[in-house]
């Protein structure tokens, strides 16, 4: 198994990465936070993590350009949503654009990948990943659930994070290594079988402007399909997505 270092608390497990890799340290190494202060999640939002939810990072080097790498943010789909059925039924499991897990539609983890030139050459990367194992916020523009309101029982807390992480590490290495083997194209059909939206209605909210159409699918580098209303097909490769009729 990969590494792993345990911070009782830190500011962010992703700040941690990238503070360890401009230092040098290559990988892998999981960091696990008890309790972060400052977690972030995607587009800059804060993450609130909630007391004994799973906040890690997966520290790594590889030798690939940046744009390759961005799909990391579904292996890590995967490797989550196999770590998600070792508690709740696969059949409540599914995967939103781009790396959100759902559990009977309600959003119960994510995911962060931040990146870097590594001193030694190559690539750094953070995998940040947090799942809402016993707690999830209520606050939220997407209505969110944990693992622990779909079990008949409390092995959530009772387990807690740490064998959380021993099964995200363990699906992790196996996705990993199939994308490393095999490119994109398996790792994209793995996430397709369960993703939910594609073929409905869906906007995207981008930097400057929100586009609507509807979902045709996932390009071949994992960019979002949207075929808009006036008949333009746009590729998001950024942005909000949201599912379903406005």
């Amino acid at each position: 198994m990969t590494a792993v270092v345990i911070f009782e608390e830190l500011d962010s497990t992703n700040a941690e990465a990238r503070r360890r890799a401009e230092a040098g340290e290559r990988g892998p190494v999981w960091l696990l936070a008890r309790r972060q202060s400052a977690g972030r999640g995607r587009r800059g939002r804060s993450w609130e993590a909630g007391q004994g939810n799973l906040t890690a990072t997966l520290l790594l080097t590889l030798d690939k350009p940046p744009l390759e790498a961005a799909q990391l943010a579904f292996v890590a789909a995967i490797a989550v949503g196999r770590m998600v059925e070792a508690y709740v039924p696969a059949a409540l499991i599914a995967f939103k654009w781009p790396n959100d897990i759902l559990i009977e539609g309600l959003k119960a983890s994510g995911a962060l990948i931040e990146s870097g030139p590594a001193p030694g050459g190559g690539l750094w990367l953070a995998v940040g990943v947090g799942v809402n194992l016993a707690d999830f916020p209520t606050d939220v523009e997407r209505p969110a659930t944990a693992l622990a309101a779909h079990l008949r029982h409390d092995r959530v807390r009772a387990h807690g994070q740490d064998e959380a992480l021993e099964r995200l590490a363990t699906t992790f290495d196996q996705a990993l290594a199939l994308w490393l083997a095999e490119g994109f194209e398996p790792v994209r059909r793995a996430w397709l079988e369960r993703a939910v939206g594609i073929g409905g209605p869906c906007s995207a909210r981008l930097h400057s402007e929100t586009v609507s159409g509807t979902a045709e699918g996932l390009d071949a580098d994992g960019a979002l399909l949207l075929r808009l209303n006036s008949g333009e097909l746009r590729r998001i490769t950024a942005g909000d997505v949201f599912f379903g009729a406005p």
